[in-house]
């Protein structure tokens, strides 16, 4: 039962985290909206039918039962037809599309809203009043990120040794046991003991277990091993032996299946959390906004085992998308494992960062109805006026982003089937952590 209160818990402080994500997001495009006198008739939490709201001065605020995002109505955001007024509506779907968004824009028009409209406002104000919603989902990811990094702290591995390896086995091959022929792991020909922590190799000391891994690697024949046991320093002696182990990548972590021969002593390292410093804490940052967007570049790529893991019941990898609903029974899934509150802690608040960075980095593609594309279309608008100004031509005016929707929609449709498809995969075969 408490299990089960626990994994309801986590849900709950998950979709919390995903309600004031989505606040937040905005509330930046409503305050540089009003700081730049466009008229905001409407700011929602969610979508579907709305279960509050007030009205406050000019501003509708509301909650909406559908917490899957939420938005603020700004009017005037595309500029009217060519005459001046809003088209006459076409027979053609795409010129109908492209009327519909420019009437909505327009919908709550009221005497006094012809200098409050959104496309008069200088492009970098747009640019500003759009950016403003995916900052916010930039600054609670960093801070959480941060927050984590240097006061929590990151599971690492330690110069502190945790289990000695018997014999020398080569890790490209698939066993355990030792055989009669294997010779003795250099680190048991030491003497090195479980509790023994390493600090210093070849009498230099040892910063961590990364720089230490590196030196063994690069070792060969005899070496001294200076380690700190019962609270006593003892120099042990050994024969570093050469084995075939995991390749390292340029980032120190092991790669799957590729061996090379270097040196081994034959002994795990014990992990545990560790604080970081501000300085390694921005570079983890770096590393976690690198890998987010190289994670939204091989979204299409995930799309055939997501439809494998969804529909013809193959295993769902650990690396596949989760949508919100994947996402919740995790946070559920991790209060009810029973872990110490502090890693509880920070794999919840690392979940809601990992959704903001995902959220501000796919909010940036520049493609509508994304504010990514908004932003792009402003950007365009005053490099074109720019170039006209310097040549001497008649300014080209805003330009017209309502006339890009017939894509807007063609985006909208592929976002839509590709969260119905990880809707469907988060529920027949969710991503576990346990």
């Amino acid at each position: 039962m408490t299990t089960i209160l626990l994994t309801v818990l986590g849900i709950v402080i998950f979709f919390g985290g995903l309600l004031l994500s989505i606040a937040l997001h905005e509330l930046g495009h409503l305050t540089f909206a009003k700081r730049f006198g466009v008229r905001v008739p409407q700011y929602m939490v969610g979508f579907g039918p709305t279960i509050w709201s007030r009205t406050r001065g000019e501003t509708e605020y509301g909650i909406k039962a559908i917490p899957l995002g939420g938005y603020i109505r700004m009017i005037g955001m595309f500029p009217p037809g060519k005459d001046g007024r809003i088209e006459a509506r076409s027979t053609s779907p795409w010129r109908g599309m492209i009327e519909d968004a420019r009437a909505a824009s327009y919908e709550e028009l009221q005497p006094g809203d012809e200098h409050r409209l959104l496309y008069t406002r200088k492009p970098w104000k747009r640019v500003v009043v759009m950016f403003a919603g995916p900052a916010m989902n930039l600054i609670i990811a960093v801070v959480m990120f941060l927050g984590v990094f240097m006061f929590i702290g990151l599971n690492k591995a330690t110069t502190t040794v945790d289990s000695v390896v018997p014999c020398v086995i080569s890790q490209s091959e698939n066993r355990d046991a030792c055989r009669s022929t294997d010779p003795a792991s250099p680190a048991k020909a030491a003497g090195l003991q479980k509790g023994d922590k390493v600090v210093a190799y070849q009498g230099e000391p040892v910063a961590d277990w990364a720089a230490l891994s590196d030196r063994i690697r690069a070792s060969r024949g005899e070496v001294s091993i200076t380690v700190e046991r019962g609270g006593e320093q003892k120099v042990l002696t050994t024969k570093v032996l050469t084995n075939k182990v995991l390749k390292k990548d340029a980032d120190g972590n092991v790669v799957k299946d590729a061996y090379v021969d270097a040196g081994y002593l034959g002994f795990g390292p014990a992990s545990a959390t560790t604080p970081l410093s501000f300085t390694e804490s921005i570079d983890q940052m770096g590393t976690m906004i690198q890998s987010g967007v190289d994670s939204l570049i091989a979204l299409p790529s995930k799309v055939p085992d997501l439809w494998n893991a969804a529909f013809n019941g193959e295993e769902r990898k650990a690396d596949s998308p989760m949508g919100v609903v994947g996402a919740a029974r995790v946070s559920g899934e991790i209060l009810g494992m029973g872990l110490p509150m502090e890693n509880t802690v920070a794999m919840v608040l690392f979940l809601v960062a990992g959704f903001n960075l995902s959220l501000f980095l796919f909010n940036m593609l520049p493609l509508l109805p994304l504010d990514g594309g908004h932003i792009a279309g402003a950007l365009w608008e005053s490099l074109r006026r720019g170039i006209a100004k310097v040549f001497r031509k008649p300014d080209p005016g805003p330009f017209d982003v309502a006339k890009l929707m017939p894509v807007a929609y063609v985006v909208a449709g592929i976002f839509i089937c590709f969260t119905v498809l990880v809707l469907i995969a988060d529920v027949v075969n969710p991503v576990r952590i346990s």
